[in-house]
Parts: structure tokens; sequence; C-alpha cells
């Protein structure tokens, strides 16, 4: 049976709460178990690093996923001293699955894109799941002209299961749409960051990831599509789920080493959703490193460099 969700957190709090009641029964019965119950509560302590330390990709995938991991908006709000949304696409109306506009990071202006999730289901409806519809890349558009137009740095987060493959999406081009949004990137004569915070789905993540830098929390995976339609399409078999996940290289270990990915950003011990302010410390930390670099670099270098990043993706060496 495919797990489908991560537990080992509601399994270890479980098994804390036994060792709290065999503890209070043992001072009821006048027994002293308190070291023995010391020692077994640091063993537990040291497995649960471990575990984290050997995630499978499967496992990672899920944590991605996890409904209480922090999003766009509390990266927002806690890195940036001034922060200003903008809406709409000027042409069909504005897309809640994107949050788009300008903030300030430690004095530097940027324009900020992410997309958008929901912490419970009212919000996940709000603003679709974080699946974007055309006007929603057309608003992104918009914004990274806008930014090369003043000269502001772009700085984007990575946080979607795809791009919204409805009916009316694909009417309103939503293929196109996520195009032109490539094309604009990787020509832009501004600095671009981006940073993938929890699941990289589809071409829809692709859209905001061709950058000069990109960085990768440590437990985020990023793939051209999910490992279960993969699964569903090649294998014609959803509970090879797992295998595909391990087959496919979509965690931020595995893009690093195949030189994707410039840096993998830490995560507390359990996932990002179990310690907000050390995850936004460690983002705030990547920013002020890899920022700086971009920025100063001349434009035209700076457009080589990106040529060549995107370039070298999938080279291969064969035995002559």
């Amino acid at each position: 049976m495919v797990k489908r969700q991560f537990d080992y957190e509601q399994k270890l709090k479980d098994l804390k709460a036994k060792l709290e009641e065999l503890n209070d029964l043992s001072k009821n019965m006048q027994f002293d178990l308190s070291s023995e119950i010391e020692i077994l509560e640091h063993k537990i302590q040291e497995d649960r690093e471990l575990r984290y330390q050997n995630l499978v990709p499967w496992e990672k995938v899920l944590l991605s996923r996890h409904p209480e991991r922090p999003g766009a908006v509390d990266y927002i709000a806690a890195l940036c001293d001034e922060w200003i949304e903008l809406q709409g696409d000027r042409c069909f109306g504005e897309d809640a699955a994107m949050i788009a506009g300008i903030g300030s990071f430690e004095g530097q202006a940027l324009t900020i894109l992410s997309y958008r999730k929901g912490k419970n289901t009212k919000e996940n409806l709000q603003y679709n799941f974080g699946m974007p519809h055309p006007e929603g890349y057309r608003k992104i558009q918009r914004l990274l002209r806008q930014a090369e137009k003043f000269n502001r740095p772009v700085l984007t987060f990575i946080d979607t299961p795809g791009a919204y493959p409805g009916i009316g999406a694909e009417e309103r081009g939503q293929a196109w749409a996520i195009s032109q949004v490539l094309m604009t990137m990787a020509g832009l004569r501004v600095p671009v960051l981006a940073i993938v915070t929890g699941e990289g789905g589809s071409g829809g993540a692709l859209a905001l990831a061709v950058s000069d830098r990109l960085l990768m929390l440590a437990n985020a995976v990023f793939a051209v599509a999910s490992p279960e339609a993969c699964a569903s399409i090649l294998w014609k078999d959803l509970e090879r789920v797992e295998e595909m996940a391990q087959a496919m290289k979509i965690t931020a270990q595995d893009l690093y080493e195949l030189g994707i990915v410039d840096e993998i950003i830490a995560e507390p011990v359990g996932g990002a959703h179990l310690d907000y302010e050390a995850t936004i410390a460690s983002i705030k930390d990547a920013i002020r490193k890899h920022l700086p670099v971009i920025v100063g670099c001349d434009r035209d270098e700076l457009l080589a460099r990106r040529y060549e990043k995107l370039r070298s993706i999938g080279k291969f060496k064969t035995d002559e």
C-alpha cells in the first residue's frame, strides 16, 4: 500500500504520550522509571534526527505538500520591510493563485512573485489550491516587464502542484501564457533569484524557475510532472509511485548533484512547518548570500551566464 501521508510525527507524538502515561503509572505504583524513560526519550530524539537525514524521495514529496508548510504570504510578511501587492493581468482579471508585487528586503527594492496556497479548505478554494490560470501568468509577465523597466531584481517563491488544467484555462491560452513567461524570464535584463519552497510541479512551476540562482529547501521537490502522473502514464500503475519518485531524481539533493540547483537551504528537523522562524531565517541568509552577487553582475554577463546555465541542463557523457 502506497503511503499517502507522512505520519511519522504523529506516530512519534503517540509514542511520547505512551511514555508519559508510563511515567505517571510508575509514580503511582512507586516504581522509579525516570532514568529509563529519560534514556528512551534521548534515543527517540537521536532516531528522529537520523530518520529525517534519510528520507526517501516519496517521503519528501509528502513533506513538500504538507498543508501547514509556510507559504508565500508568510515569507513576504517576514522578509519584507515594505510590501505593495499588484493585481490583474490587464486583460481578463485577477488570479488569486498568484501573489505578486513590490517589496523591500533590507533596503533593496524587489519584484516578488509567487504561487499562493491556502492553509485550510476555504483558502484553498479561494486560491485554487495554488494552481494558476492564464491570467495569473499574464500578471507575472506584466510584473516582470515592470521590473526590467525600473531595474528591480526579481525574487520568486515556487510551491505549486502545477498550472490549472481546466477547460476555461485552456480556452484562455494556458500553455501560451506559460511559454511567454518562460521566454520573458530567459531574456530579462535584471537579476532573478528563485527559491523552491515546497512542491515545484510541472511547467506551472518551471515558469518562475528560470533564474540566475535556483535554491531549494531541503525537503522541497522539483519535477516536470508529479510522481503519480508519471507512474500512471509510463508504467500504468499508480501503486509504483514511490519507485517513480526515486527514479525521477526530484529532490533538492538529487538536483544539486545534477548541477540544476545552486544551493540547498536547510530545514528544521521535522520539516519547515514545525518551525517557521528557523526556516525563514535560513531563507533570509540565503537571499543575503546570493542576491548581492547577481545584483552586482554586469547585465550582459548576467544574461550570458543565465544562458549557459540553462543550456548545461541535461548534458551527459557517453563512453567512446
